[in-house]
């Protein structure tokens, strides 16, 4: 059986998944996964979440 420690452990990470929050984690796991033996570094936190804003609001985002 679940403690409520654990459950709401789970939904907070849950929370955080939804709304967002962990994207720079998710980032650093899939950086580390796909991309760590080409070199380099991966983003810091400010400039991932520069680049994130950038990307979701510049340009043209419409269908007519």
């Amino acid at each position: 059986m679940l403690t409520l420690k654990k459950i709401a452990s789970q939904g907070w990470q849950l929370l955080r998944t939804v709304s967002g929050d962990d994207a720079y984690e998710r980032y650093l796991e899939h950086w580390r996964t796909h991309h760590s033996s080409e070199g380099g570094q991966p983003l810091e936190r400010k400039a991932f979440f520069k680049a994130e804003q950038d990307r979701k609001w510049n340009g043209v985002r419409r269908c007519c």
